[in-house]
């Protein structure tokens, strides 16, 4: 099963309804507060966790300065959104065996997914 990461900008009740479907998921806001963005990447090395961010720099960290978190980063660039959406729609796509997440910035919009991969 996946290992996410949730950085502060994620909804802690998109979280828990992560959580509460038996996802090993932690919370930046909750657990690391205050922590860089470079340092969410290492933890997310560390431990192997995917990182669940609506922060469009880990684009530039990844393409630009070279971190590389193995199981991959989610991007969400969703302007308006209910706080437990995102969490419902990551448990659908996660269920769906086509899409891998390692070693891909997966970019998701209100009407499309993308993977530009990294490692």
């Amino acid at each position: 099963m996946i290992k996410l990461l949730a950085n502060e900008n994620f909804p802690l009740a998109g979280g828990e309804i992560i959580r509460s479907a038996g996802f090993d998921i932690k919370a930046i806001g909750v657990d690391f507060s205050g922590i860089f963005d470079y340092e969410v990447i290492d933890l997310a090395i560390k431990e192997r966790r995917l990182i669940l961010t609506f922060d469009r720099d880990y684009g530039e960290l990844i393409f630009k300065k070279g971190y590389c978190p193995e199981a991959g980063v989610v991007y969400l660039r969703w302007n308006n959104y209910r706080p437990d959406e995102q969490g419902k729609y990551l448990l659908e796509l996660f269920d769906v065996k086509k899409i891998r997440f390692e070693g891909m910035l997966t970019v998701i919009s209100e009407r499309s997914v993308r993977q530009p991969k990294f490692v």
